[in-house]
């Protein structure tokens, strides 16, 4: 059997996989690369979420790629605009031209005499192939494309309404003038009821507990003002510093000064809501900020859709359904049309990749996560996850930069393996991602544990994985190489399947 043999592959066409095709043709441009995609599109995220409003949960001048800045005028953007700007990116970079579709990667076999890793390959009305390589990069994100988090709720099979969970939008539902409830109080819920409330008879948004709710313009003053006076790089550049640096001082104030900030994001919201309305029941949450996303909503939507009684907050849990609505525990009745379960994500490391090195399945949770992106004892493979505490881009910016300098690198020695080696006493480990939200905590026993020092410590700071990941050594007493090129290579490569 003939096996096709790249240098390397990225599993993953969506923001983190298009960056690391464009680090790939500009840093290392003799490599052989190929993008592998389970979906029929390239987008990932922006292409399987179509609930109504979908938009970022962080400002498009540090979300967009800092080698293709945001075109557009508006700092939180919808998906549709989101998505469009992925597809103009990989359509003027050439990166859709390496992109295969419809090829859902199941397992990765790492062989140590041929330095390389052969991947098990399912195609949609295909037959299953093989495809070898030599560094594996993984770009397929952290939660469960094929089904979002659904709490089971008694009752649910005699409601007359229609359920929906925004990670799979039926395209045919309409709610125009449809009572509706919107389960949830996290980023999907506060981007979900402002959208429904335009057009829908009410809106009710019922949460267990609330979520500190933050509103910023959805356009940038101070970027409409330095793109009329200078180019455009140039302006991209500085919003996008500064943007940076003010999100982290607000994640360092929230986390320094718990009470102190969370009195200032409890005031903003107030101003916003009618006077006498019950901030204490409704906008004050039970944990401190910034030990779960704050939920950006632009221009203050949420609030205005609540000033005009287009939309309204309940806070109380979910007893079960009846035939017209919700019954809750507190007694009360919700009728609804609609509920959309607004209840999370399911994670899934790695993209529910199973992991082979030498004939021997690999437990990757036992690992210990390299600078966040390598693995103890796993050579050759990547990962990119991006930051809890601000955009996703900006790490995989960074991830996908050192990936590029750890290949050169390699190619320099005339290496065709790197591995970083967990030397002497396992280190102190605490949860990779330190955050109390619901979805991270059902799926943290799917993650690596990490140490609580570098370069085993993740740090969700933009300013410190740049000397990390940029600039500090790659050769760094932690990476081992080896595999001399010239040695024996294994299977010869054929073409494509």
């Amino acid at each position: 059997m003939t096996v096709e043999y790249l240098d390397v592959l990225v599993v993953g066409a969506g923001v983190s996989g298009l960056c690391a095709a464009w680090h790939l043709q500009d840093r290392c441009p003799s490599r052989t690369f190929a993008l592998l995609e389970a979906r029929a599109e390239l987008g990932g995220t922006w292409d399987l979420f179509r609930y109504p409003g979908v938009r970022s949960d962080s400002d498009m001048q540090t979300y967009a790629y800092r080698f293709r800045p945001w075109p557009g005028a508006r700092a939180i953007a919808e998906g549709d605009a989101i998505r469009g700007y992925l597809q103009d990116t990989a359509r003027e970079y050439g990166i859709d031209r390496h992109i295969r579709f419809g090829h859902r990667v199941l397992r990765a076999s790492w062989s140590s005499h041929e330095a390389r890793w052969t991947l098990d390959v399912a195609r949609e009305g295909a037959p299953p192939l093989h495809i070898s390589c030599g560094f594996l990069m993984m770009c397929s994100g952290y939660f469960d494309h094929r089904q979002g988090h659904r709490p089971v709720i008694p009752g649910i099979e005699g409601f007359a309404g229609r359920v929906v969970h925004p990670q799979h939008w039926p395209a045919d539902l309409d709610w125009t003038g449809r009572r509706v409830v919107v389960i949830g109080s996290g980023a999907t819920a506060v981007t979900v009821v402002p959208a429904m409330a335009r057009t829908a008879a009410h809106v009710t948004m019922l949460q267990r507990s609330p979520s500190y709710v933050l509103s910023m313009p959805a356009r940038d003053p101070v970027a409409a003002v330095l793109r009329a006076v200078l180019p455009r790089r140039a302006a991209h550049g500085l919003v996008r510093w500064k943007n940076v640096l003010l999100a982290r001082a607000l994640f360092r104030l929230c986390r320094r000064f718990p009470d102190r900030a969370a009195r200032l994001l409890i005031a903003q919201a107030r101003r916003q809501l009618p006077a006498g309305y019950d901030v204490a029941t409704h906008f004050t949450p039970r944990y401190a900020p910034w030990t779960q996303r704050l939920c950006l909503v632009p221009d203050g939507d949420l609030f205005g859709a609540i000033r005009e009684h287009r939309a309204s907050v309940v806070t109380d849990e979910v007893a079960s359904f009846t035939a017209t609505g919700l019954r809750l525990k507190s007694g009360a009745q919700i009728d609804a049309d609609i509920v959309v379960t607004a209840t999370g994500l399911e994670l899934a490391f790695l993209g529910g990749l199973e992991v082979i090195v030498d004939e021997h399945p690999v437990d990757v949770t036992q690992a210990l996560p390299y600078k966040g992106c390598m693995f103890s004892e796993v050579p050759n493979l990547a990962t990119v996850f991006g930051y809890t505490n601000a955009s996703w881009t900006l790490r995989a910016d960074l991830v996908c930069e050192y990936v590029c300098r750890l290949l050169n690198h390699s190619q320099k020695l005339r290496m065709r393996w790197c591995v970083p080696r967990r030397r002497g006493a396992s280190p102190r480990t605490e949860p990779w991602i330190d955050f109390s939200s619901g979805y991270f905590q059902r799926g943290m026993a799917r993650f690596p544990r990490q140490g609580v020092e570098r370069p085993w410590r993740t740090d969700q700071d933009y300013l410190r994985d740049i000397v990390s990941l940029r600039f500090a050594p790659v050769d760094d007493g932690v990476m081992d190489f080896g595999g001399p090129a010239g040695a024996e290579r294994g299977v010869e490569v054929s073409t494509a399947a």
